[in-house]
């Protein structure tokens, strides 16, 4: 397999669900702005998309892949089929359970993740319509984990599109005709979990590994793969969503900011999402199964090499991406959501904290390349210690940050607090000499800063020429003057490095 060919498939269409995503925030701003009812949307979702990541998307696929990809290699299809049966009965059924004490507790919910929430009623309705979500997206992660060991990396990576199609269609049409506007997005979520559920069923039928589901809850608890599974899915919550937990805490000390600091802090959020989900996360897709392949057979220059690989991709991605967002972060903002109901304050606001969040990027995407080194080897426990470490670290940034910078400090501490865990998971892999860093490192970095610095001038200067709050009226010509500016300073980094004898076939990498 091509790692690069299939990095490339899988960040196309991650872009595809980034790029829909925007277009649905754009389309929630200008609906809704940043206000009070834009604030109990964005805590409502929050909370089962906490959840979401930590028992079904994040814990869970680090924990399952691993085993199942040893089941896979060593014992055969039957008894991975028969792995992926009771590991799928086991979550639906505890994301059932968790989904009716949820909606049952929602107020209690709420209370402790935004006390200082203004429309705290409307916030409790939109969290229980929600909280089915949670069930939906356990089967869609448990179904991206089996077609990711199986190879069969497009559909998980699509999927998160239907969402997005789901809130846009309702932005658009479905909000119109509420007594309260807001709810549409609510109930779009709700749709949109159902949407991904189904999409997962014949691409599961394809490979023979659609899961029968058991009316029995514990029919699977006795199965030694489920419990194994399920010991390395409960350390592996803290490990995964360390930042997860931070922007649930970060959301409540915003609730206690000034008016419309959640919506500020969630609007830089899903800017900085674009470049970590269409590297980080593709980059940690394809690594997990590939890694636990390479454990699997006891080849450990594979696994060196293929973490070398993924780590140099991220630094050669990630750098510009952090640069360029930082820089333009104001232009940004304003080109996507600045229209309607969304303010000149509001998108000024914003894109403080995405600046903030850009200082901590590369962070962020080397923790999902490093993490799966670990849980490839099902050693959860490490990358646990070194979460909750960070954890506690980020809250004390928090103290000195906030203060001074307010919301853009919450992102800062975020930021900062991935960048001390990826040196601590990376001082963690040398040390016990499982990475072993490829000639010629230090050369490689001093022409990445050096295309970066040409890059960022030449974004100054374009910028620095627009008043891109002032062009609200022209959203095509403002949209287009972005578009060439990014193009040209992609152009420019990527020229740079050429002329310093940068190649794409250097990066080129086949599985074994």
């Amino acid at each position: 397999m091509n790692l690069l060919k299939t990095l490339s498939a899988i960040s196309s269409m991650t872009m595809l669900s980034r790029i829909t995503g925007l277009l649905r925030e754009t389309l929630i701003a200008r609906a809704f702005g940043a206000g009070p009812m834009t604030d109990a949307y964005v805590v409502a979702f929050r909370i089962p998309n906490l959840l979401r990541r930590l028992f079904a998307e994040g814990a869970f696929s680090q924990a399952f892949v691993p085993i199942l990809a040893e089941y896979k290699n060593q014992e055969g299809q039957e008894a991975s089929k028969k792995l992926v049966d009771h590991v799928a009965n086991t979550l639906v059924w505890a994301t059932l359970i968790i989904t009716l004490i949820g909606i049952i507790a929602s107020p209690l919910f709420i209370y402790v993740i935004a006390s200082g929430l203004k429309e705290f009623d409307a916030a409790v309705w939109m969290t229980r319509l929600m909280f089915p979500y949670i069930s939906c997206m356990a089967f869609v992660a448990m179904a991206g984990g089996v077609l990711n060991t199986w190879r069969e990396f497009k559909i998980p990576a699509f999927t998160p599109v239907l969402l997005n199609i789901s809130s846009i269609l309702a932005s658009l049409f479905l909000q119109q005709h509420l007594a309260q506007p807001i709810y549409a997005m609510a109930i779009a979520v709700f749709v949109g979990g159902v949407l991904q559920v189904a999409i997962q069923v014949p691409a599961l039928i394809k490979i023979g590994m659609l899961p029968t589901l058991s009316w029995n809850p514990a029919a699977g608890l006795a199965d030694a793969g489920v419990r194994r599974v399920l010991k390395k899915m409960g350390p592996a919550v803290f490990a995964v969503s360390a930042a997860q937990i931070s922007l649930m805490i970060n959301t409540s000390i915003a609730s206690h900011l000034a008016k419309g600091s959640i919506s500020w802090l969630s609007y830089a959020d899903r800017l900085m999402e674009f470049p970590a989900a269409m590297l980080g996360v593709a980059l940690g897709t394809i690594l997990l199964p590939s890694l636990s392949k390479a454990k699997a057979d006891d080849d450990h220059q594979e696994y060196s090499d293929l973490l070398d690989w993924g780590l140099r991709l991220s630094f050669l991605l990630t750098l510009p991406a952090a640069v360029g967002m930082a820089v333009l972060a104001e232009p940004m903002i304003a080109t996507l959501f600045h229209y309607g109901a969304f303010t000149d304050e509001a998108a000024a606001q914003s894109a403080r904290p995405l600046i903030a969040y850009c200082v901590g990027l590369l962070g962020i995407i080397l923790v999902k390349t490093l993490a799966p080194a670990f849980y490839a080897r099902q050693d959860i426990r490490t990358p646990v210690r070194i979460a909750t470490g960070v954890l506690i670290a980020t809250q004390l940034m928090n103290m000195l940050f906030v203060p001074y910078l307010q919301v853009a400090g919450l992102a800062l501490s975020i930021g900062v607090g991935a960048c001390l865990n990826a040196s601590l998971l990376y001082v963690g892999l040398r040390r016990r000499d499982i990475y072993r860093p490829r000639p010629g490192w230090l050369l490689f970095c001093v022409k990445l800063v050096v295309a970066c610095v040409v890059m960022a001038g030449v974004a100054w200067l374009g910028a620095a020429h627009i008043d891109w709050i002032g062009l609200q009226p022209h959203a095509f010509l403002r949209l287009g003057a972005l578009l060439l500016l990014v193009s040209v300073c992609g152009a420019v980094y990527f020229g740079a490095l050429m002329l310093m004898g940068f190649r794409l076939r250097d990066f080129k990498r086949i599985a074994r």
